[in-house]
């Protein structure tokens, strides 16, 4: 397989990757690491007229502390944002996360900026960026914008981002004190696509949740958070009765499709399944951290 005929630059500036990408009209795509975008080409899905290599721009590779929460930049490998101390420390789901994207071989040139960019609705990081709230900057020649990540997540391999802008920076607000966090997911084999997986941050007081975030993907053509499950264990404790409202209230909230991997009803089960296991553990943690 060979990718179709296209020019390539690879600036040294910011600016003169905008103004290279202006230049195509929206023929030029925008490569970091590649992972995805190749495999693309190579199969004829994409024929873009330019591409723009932004790997040896200075400063979209940076993690800082920022009011609590974190800057990435949209150069950071996956590899980097799984091993960095920083990140274990305010944003553990994150790390754990990462472990489960794919392969070493790729988490070290995979880009997060290109992840959540492509918006592949089995990816971990988008999922991340709406359990998060995260916050998305994309720069053009014309300016920034800053886009909320479930706003940023249109629909499957399809995100927010405008034929002129890259994407320079995820910004991640602080969690609340004492938060508990959980990572679950199921692939058939280590490295694959998840079937499902759901993500939970939460908060206890008084043996009730006072802060709920539950985040899902695989199940829908964008990683989802699910307001409705939220709502019913928000001022509950963590008991039958309530888990058994969540993981109904989950259940009804998506709509997986049935592919050559699985069946939409296995995939509805099984992750209902998983943001049980989830809030359990998450509330293990959330109640640790008060005796901490």
């Amino acid at each position: 397989m060979k990718p179709p005929r296209f020019r390539y630059v690879r600036p040294g500036t910011l600016d003169e990757a905008l103004a290279a990408l202006a230049s195509a009209n929206g023929e030029g795509k925008v490569i970091a690491g590649g992972q995805s975008l190749m495999p693309m080409l190579n199969f004829r899905l994409l024929s873009p007229a330019l591409l723009v290599d932004i790997n040896r721009i200075a400063g979209l590779d940076h993690i800082e502390e920022h009011e609590g929460g974190l800057r990435i930049g949209a150069l950071v490998r996956h590899h980097k944002l799984e091993t960095s101390p920083l990140v274990a420390r305010l944003f553990p789901v994150v790390t754990a996360a990462m472990a489960h994207v794919a392969h070493l071989a790729i988490r070290n040139r995979g880009t997060i900026g290109g992840s959540i960019t492509h918006a592949d609705p089995a990816a971990e990081l988008p999922m991340m960026m709406v359990l998060l709230d995260a916050r998305v900057t994309a720069t053009s020649a014309r300016g920034q914008r800053v886009i909320g990540a479930t706003d940023f997540l249109v629909a499957a391999l399809t995100s927010d981002v405008q034929e002129d802008e890259i994407v320079t920076e995820v910004t991640l607000p602080a969690l609340p004190a004492g938060a508990g966090w959980a990572f679950e997911e199921v692939a058939r084999r280590s490295g694959d696509f998840a079937l499902a997986a759901a993500s939970v941050i939460l908060t206890v007081e008084n043996d009730r949740a006072s802060h709920v975030r539950i985040a899902v993907m695989g199940v829908a053509d964008t990683a989802l958070r699910l307001g409705a499950a939220e709502a019913a264990l928000l001022g509950q404790a963590c008991d039958k009765a309530s888990l058994d409202a969540v993981v109904a209230a989950v259940r009804q909230a998506v709509t997986p499709e049935t592919d050559l991997h699985a069946s939409g009803d296995y995939r509805r089960h099984l992750v209902g399944v998983l943001v049980r296991r989830a809030i359990t553990a998450a509330w293990q943690r959330a109640k640790g951290n008060q005796n901490a």
